[in-house]
C-alpha cells in the first residue's frame, strides 16, 4: 500500500507544477490532501484574517480528479463549504467507512481574528483488506499565527484525536500538516498511544521546500499504529508546495 500526504498550499506553488506531481504519481493508492479548495472563487484577490488568497486553484480538487480518475474523491471541508481535507482512494479499495470529527470549535465557525483558527477536523477512511479492515487518517492542525507551540486548544485537539483513535478497532496511519513542532506535548499525546513517530523515526529536520521562507522547518507527520509493517518511508524531493509531500509504503 502506497501513501502520498501533501498540503497542497491551494496549488499556489504554480498549478502546471503541480499538476504534474500527480500525473507522475497517480498509481499511488491514497492520498491525503490539505488546504484543498473545491469553490471559493469570490475569494480571488481578497484578504481575510490576516490571510491573503493570491494564486490560487479554486478547482484544485476537481483539476486533481481528472488526473487520477482512477480514485474516488472523499471532501471534507473545514472553512464554509469549500475548503478543507481531502482523501483520494483507489477505486479497486473496498471503503466501508468514512467520515470526520471536528476537534477545534464546531462545523460552521466563522474565526473572528486570524483566519487561522477556523474550525479543524479529522476525515477517515476505512477500507477492507485481507487482512482485515485497515483506517487512514487525514489532519490538518489549528494555526494562530503565534508560533508551533503548545496552547490550550492546541492540547484539547491532541486529546480529541488520541480518543478517537482509542476507540479504533483497525490498524491505522495518521498523517497530514499539525502545525506543531516535535517537542510539544500536543504531539507527545499521540506517541504515547504507542504509535510509531516516523518524523522523529527518521530524524526528519524539515518537512518545508524552498517556497516557505520562514526558519520554522516541522509541520507534518505520518504516524502508524504497532500493527503495521513499513516498507519504506521519505520526505519527497519534488517542490510543488511551500509543504513537501511525505510518503509511505507499508503492509
Amino acid at each position: 500500500m502506497r501513501l502520498i500526504s501533501l498540503n497542497t498550499w491551494g496549488g499556489r506553488g504554480g498549478k502546471e507544477n503541480f499538476l504534474k506531481f500527480f500525473e507522475a504519481y497517480k498509481d499511488v493508492d491514497i492520498f491525503c490532501l490539505q488546504e484543498v479548495w473545491s469553490g471559493g472563487e469570490h475569494m480571488e484577490g481578497k484578504e481575510t484574517g490576516g490571510v491573503k488568497f493570491e494564486n490560487i486553484m479554486y478547482d484544485l480538487l476537481g483539476d486533481i480528479g481528472k488526473i487520477l480518475h482512477t480514485h474516488s474523491a472523499y471532501f471534507r471541508p473545514h472553512y464554509h463549504e469549500w475548503y478543507g481535507l481531502a482523501i483520494l482512494a483507489k477505486n479497486t479499495l473496498k471503503i466501508v467507512d468514512e467520515g470526520e470529527l471536528f476537534v477545534f470549535q464546531e462545523k460552521g465557525y466563522e474565526p473572528s481574528g486570524h483566519l487561522g483558527t477556523h474550525a479543524r477536523n479529522i476525515q477517515w477512511i476505512t477500507f477492507e483488506t485481507k487482512k482485515g479492515p485497515f483506517t487512514v487518517v487525514n489532519f490538518h492542525g489549528l494555526w494562530n499565527g503565534n508560533g508551533k507551540t503548545d496552547t490550550e486548544d492546541r492540547l484539547l485537539q491532541s486529546d480529541k484525536i488520541v480518543n478517537f483513535i482509542k476507540n479504533l478497532k483497525t490498524p491505522h496511519v495518521l498523517v497530514g500538516d499539525f502545525n506543531l513542532r516535535p517537542d510539544t506535548q500536543s504531539i507527545k499525546k499521540i506517541e504515547d498511544l504507542g504509535n510509531r513517530n516516523l518524523i522523529k523515526e527518521f530524524a526528519v529536520t524539515s518537512t518545508r521546500t524552498s517556497m516557505y521562507k520562514k526558519e520554522e522547518r516541522f509541520a507534518d507527520y505520518a504516524f502508524i499504529s504497532k500493527e503495521i509493517e513499513l516498507n519504506e518511508f521519505k520526505i519527497m524531493t519534488e517542490e510543488v508546495s511551500d509543504h513537501a509531500a511525505m510518503y509511505l509504503d507499508f503492509e
